[in-house]
């Protein structure tokens, strides 16, 4: 048995990301990734988007071996922020992106067009039989908040539009509106208007950029206060558990990086209502990998760009959420 497992090939993954010297060690999702990787023997490979070319009609890129240092994988959860000396980094060479059995698109937000540049190069690798996570399309296609319009029956009263005119009337509707920009990401430019705020006109008119850009306005959801729940789910299956995300003293927003403070918790009936409904959305689309948030009984976002989450919600639980994708993406190349 052993030797059978000595002569199966290594699967050879490749992690399109930000720069490695830019993540938050204590937090980075992608990094919990990694380490799964490595424990399972898989040859990994790093670049980012300066390393995409094309040439002569095909997609290259410049892969860099990498290897997390022994010493981090041993006080993975216990790290500062800025420590040294954490991998190892091959010299890069210059390789077809087909030449990798599998890409996962850890990029984060924001989503402009170099993002959506980087989607047709790996359009091209999957093509020729690559797994991409998640599929490059469905990061095109899939706005993560527009996408949860799909699924009206789900989500909170909201309209979409760079209409100020309608934009107010539906604000005068309903007296307490959550106003934010469809590419918006970390809790930033959002904002909560409610009653006779003297700021209504000048907010519009901000997030439109005078009419020009298109934003939603959604109801306001009381329940925030309960938290904003991320829900991570797999190949369409949503793990057992929510990070609610609890805003901060005077905040309306939830977001991590907006003060807010992670709590673990089990899935409420309701949350595991939304997931069997989005479910078979998500594997048609092969959104292998996705955040959705849900506040109250409402859901709000479907994250597929780069989810996060991980990191807090193992340590809350003990859990091992990276070792569960990457069954996943075993069980798709066999």
């Amino acid at each position: 048995m052993l030797l059978l497992l000595y002569l199966q090939p290594m699967i050879k993954v490749a992690f399109l990301m930000d720069p490695l010297n830019s993540l938050n060690l204590k937090k980075d999702s992608t990094l919990a990734m990694i380490k799964e990787a490595q424990l399972r023997n898989f040859s990994i490979y790093y670049f980012t988007l300066d390393d995409l070319v094309i040439r002569q009609g095909a997609p290259y890129a410049k892969f860099a071996k990498l290897r997390l240092q022994e010493s981090f994988l041993e006080n993975f959860d216990n790290q500062s922020t800025n420590a040294a000396n954490w991998y190892e980094l091959d010299e890069s060479q210059e390789q077809p992106l087909d030449s990798m059995q599998v890409i996962l698109m850890r990029k984060d937000p924001p989503f402009n067009m170099e993002y959506i540049y980087s989607t047709y190069y790996l359009e091209r690798a999957e093509e020729k039989g690559t797994l991409v996570i998640n599929r490059p399309v469905s990061l095109r296609d899939c706005n993560e908040k527009l996408f949860a319009t799909h699924f009206p029956e789900l989500a909170p009263e909201l309209v979409v539009s760079r209409n100020s005119q309608v934009l107010k009337e539906f604000f005068f509707q309903h007296k307490d509106v959550v106003f934010k920009k469809l590419d918006g990401m970390g809790g930033k430019s959002i904002f909560r208007v409610k009653g006779d705020d003297s700021n209504l006109n000048v907010i519009i008119e901000t997030l439109t950029d005078n009419s020009s850009t298109q934003i939603m306005a959604q109801k306001y959801v009381p329940e925030i206060v309960n938290g904003d729940k991320r829900i991570l789910m797999i190949d369409g299956e949503p793990l057992p558990w929510a990070l609610a995300r609890i805003p901060a003293a005077g905040e309306s927003r939830g977001n991590l990086a907006a003060g807010g403070t992670g709590v673990g918790q089990l899935l409420s009936q309701r949350d595991k209502e939304i997931a069997k409904q989005l479910g078979p959305e998500l594997r048609q689309r092969g959104l292998t990998f996705v955040g959705i948030d849900v506040i109250g009984d409402y859901l709000t976002e479907i994250n597929v760009t780069c989810p996060t989450c991980i990191r807090e919600l193992d340590q809350q639980f003990n859990a091992n959420i990276s070792a569960d994708l990457m069954d996943c993406i075993e069980n798709k190349l066999a």
